[in-house]
C-alpha cells in the first residue's frame, strides 16, 4: 500500500484531500450521504490504491448551506476542478444515498467524469433535508440548483406518518407514497442519466430501510436500457433546467 499525504481544504471546496505518493492518474471525489459525515475512511481507501481522493464536506461547513438545500452542483464541479489541478486524468465519482443522487447530477453536466458509483441512489431529485440559506425548512425546495436555479423535484408527502421497525423509524414509505402522491412531478424531476458520460455503477440494498434504492436503481438502468448505448442523448450537453439566459 502506497503512503499518502493528508491535506485539509476550506474555502470554496472544503473537506480531506488524499494524495498517494505513485499516483496511479485517477481522481475520486467521495460524497458521503444526509449525516453530513466527510467520509475519509472511505477516501482512504482508495487512496492506498494511488487514486488521488477528495472526501467533500459539501454542506453543513463554512459558508456553507447547512442542510441539503438548494445546493449548488458547482460545489462538485469545483471537486473535480481541484482533482484536475492535481494531475489526474480521469475522474471518478463515489456517492451514498443523498451522495449518489449528487454524483449522478453532476455526470449529467460535467463530461469530464468517467465514472460514478452510486450507493443506495435515487433516480429522481428531491427536495430539501434541512435548512437553507435561510434557515427555514418550510415551505419544500429542491435539494439542488445549478447555475442559480433549482432543479425540478418530487416534494416528500405531507401526510406521511412515520413507520418503524425493529423499532428504529423507517423513512422508505415515505418516498414511496410521496411517488404516488406527486405522480405528476416524478417526470420533471427524474435525473437524465442517459445524457453522462460516464460509466455508472449502482449498489443497492432490498432490505434499505431509508428509501427504496432497489426500485430506485432498476429505474436507472431501465432509463438507460431505453436510450441505448449509441442513443444521441448520451453524454451529450445537458441543459437541465433551462438556464434563465436561455428562454
Amino acid at each position: 500500500m502506497t503512503a499518502v499525504r493528508e491535506t485539509i481544504l476550506t474555502g470554496d471546496v472544503q473537506g480531506t484531500l488524499l494524495t498517494p505518493d505513485s499516483p496511479v492518474g485517477l481522481g475520486v471525489v467521495v460524497l458521503g450521504g444526509s449525516s453530513g459525515r466527510v467520509d475519509v475512511a472511505r477516501a482512504g481507501l482508495l487512496a492506498g490504491k494511488g487514486v488521488v481522493t477528495l472526501a467533500l464536506r459539501w454542506f453543513g461547513g463554512e459558508d456553507q448551506v447547512p442542510g441539503i438545500c438548494e445546493v449548488p452542483l458547482e460545489t462538485f464541479v469545483l471537486a473535480i476542478d481541484r482533482l484536475v489541478q492535481a494531475g489526474c486524468d480521469r475522474i471518478g465519482l463515489v456517492g451514498t444515498s443523498k451522495g449518489a443522487e449528487a454524483a449522478l447530477l453532476t455526470a449529467v453536466f460535467d463530461s469530464r467524469v468517467d465514472a460514478v458509483v452510486a450507493i443506495s441512489p435515487s433516480s429522481v431529485v428531491w427536495g430539501n433535508i434541512g435548512p437553507g440559506l435561510d434557515g427555514a425548512v418550510w415551505p419544500q425546495r429542491s435539494s439542488w440548483t445549478r447555475s442559480g436555479v433549482a432543479l425540478p423535484f418530487v416534494a416528500s408527502d405531507p401526510y406521511w406518518k412515520p413507520q418503524y421497525r425493529d423499532g428504529l423509524l423507517s423513512y422508505r414509505s415515505l418516498y414511496q407514497q410521496s411517488l404516488e402522491r406527486f405522480a405528476s412531478e416524478v417526470e420533471a424531476a427524474t435525473i437524465p442519466v442517459e445524457a453522462a458520460r460516464a460509466d455508472l455503477a449502482l449498489v443497492a440494498g432490498g432490505d434499505d430501510a431509508l428509501w427504496p434504492s432497489v426500485m430506485f436503481a432498476q429505474s436507472v438502468v431501465e432509463r438507460l436500457a431505453r436510450a441505448g448505448p449509441d442513443s444521441a442523448a448520451r453524454g451529450a450537453p445537458r441543459r437541465w433546467p433551462p438556464h434563465p439566459a436561455a428562454e
